[in-house]
Order: structure tokens, then sequence, then C-alpha cells
């Protein structure tokens, strides 16, 4: 029984992303009570993505370095900077381009395999590029946004390394005793249970990082409506210019890159800011999370399409 119910979570996992959003934000007593759940949430998201994964896959991806480190740079260096030339040149309030810039410098978000995957996109490319972009961050995160926009983050670099190392360390070795336990022919039997799994713990995710997101919205409706305005366009707009930029790679490479473009770990970005992060800055990060679960129930009839025989 439980196993059907993750399978229909699975199989209908796109709307059942945008379903959590809303919920976030129609019963933000319930977002309250989840928020503490925030790290553990990311954690079997990033366990749930590497069951889903081979590793001949990943170690294809490996092999194909070039394009794995082509998609690194693209995500850690030249988009960020994109963001900062595109952002300052148009009459935009400077805390929202802070933000933006910000954002952008960040690394694509932890479940960005997991969404790949339910797009029909390249799993392994996303895994891999997710893996490393967290990786370099410590490195290209504090001089892009010092430079960029002027702003020091609250966290060293060795520490930052240390945490996200042991991160990703850590579920990789938490999904491969799952797997051992499990069954490597049970796991790929059960894909949609484990597709399922992945959006039960986005929805946990999606609803506890809607905190707050209500009451701004009734104190300042108007703020709120142009800082949404703004990450819908920005998501799309990234997500256009990966697509773009890869687009020799193939439909599933191309789409997956522009996916990891527009979506990124915001998250990481409010915990290395600091407690004092501007308000505007954390309402940003906030709505931005919008689009970032509202697009793939839009996007998955499409990107299937696309995808089909590629």
């Amino acid at each position: 029984m439980l196993l059907n119910w993750l399978a229909y979570l699975g199989r209908n996992g796109t709307k059942v992303l945008a379903v959590g959003i809303l919920v976030g934000l129609a019963l933000p007593d319930l977002a309250r009570s989840l928020k503490p759940w925030l790290p553990v949430a990311v954690a079997m998201t990033m366990v749930g993505s590497m069951l889903r994964l081979e590793w001949p896959e990943i170690a294809r991806q490996i092999r194909a370095w070039p394009q794995v480190a082509l998609t690194a740079a693209w995500l850690m260096l030249a988009a960020p900077v994109l963001v900062a030339v595109v952002a300052t040149a148009l009459p935009l309030p400077p805390g929202l381009v802070t933000a933006m810039v910000l954002s952008a410098a960040g690394p694509c978000i932890m479940s960005a395999p997991a969404i790949c995957l339910l797009l029909g996109l390249d799993g392994a490319l996303a895994l891999v590029a997710m893996v490393i972009a967290h990786l370099l961050a410590p490195l290209t995160v504090p001089p892009l946004a010092l430079g960029l926009v002027g702003v020091t983050l609250d966290i060293g670099m060795v520490e930052l390394t240390l945490r996200l190392a042991g991160f990703v360390l850590g579920a990789a070795a938490v999904a491969e005793l799952i797997r051992r336990l499990a069954g490597r022919q049970r796991m790929r039997d059960h894909g949609d249970a484990v597709n399922g799994f992945n959006m039960l713990v986005l929805v946990v995710f999606a609803i506890a990082i809607m905190d707050g997101v209500t009451a701004a919205a009734l104190a300042d409706p108007g703020l709120v409506l142009v800082y949404l305005a703004a990450a819908l366009v920005f998501n799309a707009a990234l997500q256009a210019a990966g697509w773009l930029a890869f687009r020799r790679a193939g439909a599933p490479a191309a789409l997956a890159v522009g996916f990891m473009t527009g979506n990124r770990n915001m998250g990481l970005m409010w915990a290395a800011l600091g407690a004092d992060t501007a308000i505007g800055i954390t309402l940003y990060f906030a709505v931005a999370q919008l689009p970032m679960y509202l697009f793939p129930a839009i996007q998955a009839p499409l990107y299937h399409r696309w995808t089909r025989g590629a």
C-alpha cells in the first residue's frame, strides 16, 4: 500500500510540488512547524536522487569531464556575472539587485537531480554538476558576492567546504547503504516509489520554506508582488540562457543545465549571509521558491515531448 501511494506521488510529482508550495502559503502555522525539518528534507532529497541513479551513469558523466567542467563554470562563474551585468543595467531597487546577484552566485538547488529525473532530463549530469557546484561554492561565492555587489559573507571558506563535503558524502553513503540493504534490482523496479519519496520530502521543504511569506504579503502586498514578478522573470530567463548556452549538447542535457541555472540554493546563501541578512534579500529568497515549485508542473509535458527520442 505504501509503495503504491509513493508511486502515485512519483508519477504526479510536478503537481505535488505545486500543491506543496500553495499549502505552505495557505497554512502559515504548518509552515512554521515544519521549518526545523528543512535540513533533514534537503538531506533526504539528495539521498533520494542518488538512489534513482546508477553508478555507471554517474561514471559516464565524470568521464565526459569537459561538459561537466563547462557546466560548473557556467553555473558558478558565467551566470552570476551575466545576472550582475543585466540587473544593474535595469531600473530595479538596489536591494532586489543584490538579492538576484547573490542567488545567481549560489550553486543549484540540491533537489535539481530529483526534479530533472521527474522532467525526463539528464539526471546524472544534474547530480554530478550539482555536487561539483556545491564543492566549488566556498571558492567562488565569497569573491563574487564581494566583487559584484559588495557583500561579505558570514561564514569561513574552510567551514563551508567541510560542511558541504560532509553533506554530499553522507548522502552518498546513506544511499549506497539503502541500495545494498534493499537490493539494486528492487530499487530499479520501484523507481516511481523512489520518485514519490523524493516528492514527499520536497513537499515538506516547500511548505517549510514559505514560513513568513504569507505575513509579508499581507503586510506589504505591493512589494511582495514586485519581488515575485522579478523572481518569475529571473528564473525563466536564466533557464532559457542555460538552455541556449548548452543547446548543442542535446535537449536532455541542455534543459537540465537550464533548470540548474534558474534554480539556485538560496537556503545556502541565506545561511552564509548570517543573521543580519537584509529583509529585502530574505523576502526575495523566499518568494523565489514559488517558480521553483510551480514551473515544473508547466514544464513537464513540454519537456517530455521535446526529449522524446533524444
